[in-house]
């Protein structure tokens, strides 16, 4: 029943699978389901390692009956912007939360960095978020707040001075320079463990190793932000007059087939 709700039976199958190690794509596969429905349906209900079938059926039928009971009033779908199709653009906002989730970033932080990337704008407001989400105000502050101090989204005024909230090539630049301080963060606080455990034993081996792992990993990731800002970012801006595009890959200098 392609497109319909999991059955128990399907949800029994779902946890054999996993206990032989399979994929969720083979899993999908043999149960003829989207491959991100078996994703969100294990994700939501414990992950791979603590996925139970008769607790995940429990948990959407209370999940069923809590919306039947605070169901609003039916709102019209918003038409979608370049003809879209409104309901692959949903399917396709669940797949995107759905692998942020799996990277680990929270439910709700995940949900509100997909708006913002599937936003054509780039940027949304609170309220937007709001109605967008189906969510409260405390959800989206809490999680603008936390994504902010990840690098991940920044704030602004626009004209109307409303605060919004704005994805943009910069901001991802700054969230790899973020990723890159933690590493070296890592790193020293493994060198710490070298001076205190004595250099020579095999624990502070250990970590000196992984301290040079980690700075090695920290420093790549920073010559690579920072050339491809430099490569993709201000080639666009001078071409497109100061307005960011998508990026077109240069292939003046690839060499003739």
């Amino acid at each position: 029943m392609p497109g319909g709700r999991l059955t128990q039976q399907e949800r029994q199958q779902i946890a054999l699978g996993l206990a032989d190690g399979l994929a969720y794509a083979e899993i999908a596969r043999r149960l003829d389901r989207p491959t991100s429905t078996i994703t969100r349906e294990v994700i939501r209900n414990g992950g791979p390692t603590a996925y139970r079938a008769d607790l995940a059926h429990r948990a959407t039928e209370r999940r069923t009956r809590r919306r039947r009971q605070t169901a609003p009033r039916a709102q019209p779908v918003p038409t979608q912007a370049h003809g879209r199709d409104a309901e692959a653009v949903c399917e396709y906002e669940e797949t995107f939360t759905t692998l942020l989730m799996q990277q680990g970033l929270p439910k709700m932080m995940s949900r509100v960095l997909t708006c913002l990337f599937t936003a054509d704008a780039g940027s949304l407001t609170a309220s937007e978020l709001v109605g967008h989400l189906q969510v409260s105000p405390a959800s989206i502050s809490k999680a603008t707040t936390f994504l902010e101090s990840q690098g991940l989204i920044r704030r602004e005024r626009d004209e109307r001075r409303r605060e919004r909230y704005v994805v943009d090539n910069d901001v991802w630049y700054q969230s790899m320079i973020a990723s890159a301080r933690s590493h070296a963060q890592l790193a020293e606080t493994a060198r710490q463990g070298v001076r205190v455990l004595g250099s020579h034993t095999p624990a502070a081996i250990r970590l000196e190793n992984i301290a040079r792992f980690v700075d090695f990993v920290g420093e790549s990731i920073i010559r690579a932000a920072e050339q491809a800002r430099e490569i993709l970012y201000t080639k666009t801006d001078a071409t497109s007059g100061g307005t960011p595009t998508t990026p077109v890959p240069d292939r003046t200098s690839d060499p003739e087939p």
